[in-house]
């Protein structure tokens, strides 16, 4: 992935644990726990917490956690990926709360119903968990598949979401 050289940070505690959150003068770019899968060096960006998109997305994350919001409206930059990349990540913007999807069925509706490993890929390198929420995306047979945040934060993101949702069902 790659980020724009303007990529602030700031550090927020969650009940999933500590989260690093990042942001370009377009939005925001990244938010990984700390022993997540596939991060970038964000060691050395600067440390902005009082920054307008930082502390929006840090608001709407504890109203998530708490059960108080169910989708976010932080503006994205998505840009860190490929074209075929930011086109799954797009694609999984639009999993409503409490829903969850297939690879297989994000893969069809992208026009690519072929292509559930490179999906799985991409879904696997989404720069921003929960907001952009890869969580949503199970197994075919409906399993736990794949996280990088790691299984346990993805059961307890549905969890979450399955006891504030209206009804849960597959896309």
């Amino acid at each position: 992935m790659k980020f724009a050289n303007d990529i602030r940070k700031t550090r927020i505690d969650s009940r999933l644990g500590p989260i690093t959150l990042a942001a370009t003068d377009k939005g925001l770019a990244g938010l990984w726990f700390d022993d997540q899968k596939h991060q970038p060096p964000w060691q050395d960006w600067t440390v902005q917490d009082d920054d307008p998109v930082l502390q929006q997305a840090t608001v709407e994350l504890r109203e998530y956690f708490d059960g108080q919001r169910t989708e976010f409206s932080v503006p994205l930059d998505l840009q860190g990926g490929t074209p075929f990349q930011q086109s799954v990540w797009q694609a999984l913007v639009h999993v409503p709360y409490g829903v969850c999807t297939t690879y297989g069925t994000l893969s069809a509706a992208l026009d690519h119903p072929k292509a559930v490993r490179a999906v799985g890929a991409a879904v696997g390198r989404n720069p921003l968990g929960i907001i952009v929420p890869c969580h949503r995306v199970l197994g075919a047979d409906g399993s736990l598949t794949g996280y990088a945040g790691g299984l346990g934060r993805k059961a307890a993101l549905l969890q979450l979401e399955a006891r504030t949702a209206p009804r849960s069902l597959f896309a």
